[in-house]
């Protein structure tokens, strides 16, 4: 981690915050940046003691401002597809992460960044929050899945229009959405977010991740097929240490200790 330039994890209790950290460039993605993100995720996905991922960006300015414009101005066509799929790639590796991924938006989240958070399981912004997808004002379109999942998380109505326009929305704007979960005071924006994965973290570990799994795989099959999974992940929990502690601390009325098997 000690070799990383951009992107930085630091831990309180079972909490860990991947930090993206290039203020001079508003946390702009470019390869390095990416290829750091995905190794953080990838070290953090086997420590048991981490239960959930809060992905910010440093300074105040912005979460991610976008892809770094001075990199995207030398693609080809080939190396065009290759900034694509290294995006997807590693996005893809955060929507599917195996616990909570809370995205903590506090300023610009344009382009890349918005499709960033967007591949984040949810996302908490500070009232000075700015979410868009500039890219066909540049001659692009999104590039990391923005396409797909903005999409699927309001509507498709709401997302040609932010697509199309390439205009900015803000944080309230943003939540009447769909597109953020909660919307925070800036000073109170950390609180907020860890109050938030506070509340997802005392629940079972195991249960949260088959229900991830759950979820995601719905949205890439059918019914027939996303019902039979969920039953399958249903009763393979029922074989977990997690499940009979909180059933039994559910009838004794305490709270529940969940060791995550």
């Amino acid at each position: 981690m000690s070799d990383w330039s951009f992107v930085r994890v630091e831990r309180d209790d079972d909490v860990a915050t991947v930090v993206i950290d290039r203020q001079e460039k508003l946390n702009a993605l470019n390869p390095q940046v990416i290829e750091e993100l995905g190794q953080a995720f990838e070290s953090l996905r086997e420590e048991e003691d981490v239960r959930g991922i809060i992905l910010t960006g440093a300074g105040e300015k912005a979460f991610v401002a976008g892809a770094d414009i001075g990199v995207l101005s030398e693609m080809t066509p080939t190396s065009g597809v290759e900034v694509s799929r290294q995006g997807q790639e590693v996005l893809r590796a955060i929507e599917r992460f195996p616990k909570p991924v809370v995205a903590q938006v506090g300023g610009y989240a344009l382009g890349g960044g918005c499709e960033l958070a967007l591949a984040c399981h949810l996302r908490v912004a500070s009232e000075k929050a700015r979410f868009g997808l500039p890219e066909v004002g540049l001659g692009i379109i999104p590039g990391y899945g923005g396409t797909l999942r903005l999409a699927r998380l309001v509507g498709l109505g709401r997302a040609l229009e932010l697509t199309l326009t390439g205009e900015m929305v803000g944080a309230e704007r943003a939540y009447e959405m769909g597109l953020v979960n909660q919307v925070a005071p800036a000073d109170e924006l950390s609180d907020r977010t860890r109050e938030l994965m506070g509340k997802i973290t005392r629940n079972a570990p195991v249960a949260l991740r088959l229900a991830l799994e759950s979820v995601y795989h719905g949205l890439d099959t059918g019914a027939e097929d996303a019902l039979g999974h969920e039953s399958a992940l249903f009763g393979l929990l029922a074989s977990t240490e997690d499940m009979k502690e909180g059933m039994s601390a559910f009838l004794e009325k305490r709270k529940p200790s969940f060791q995550g098997r």
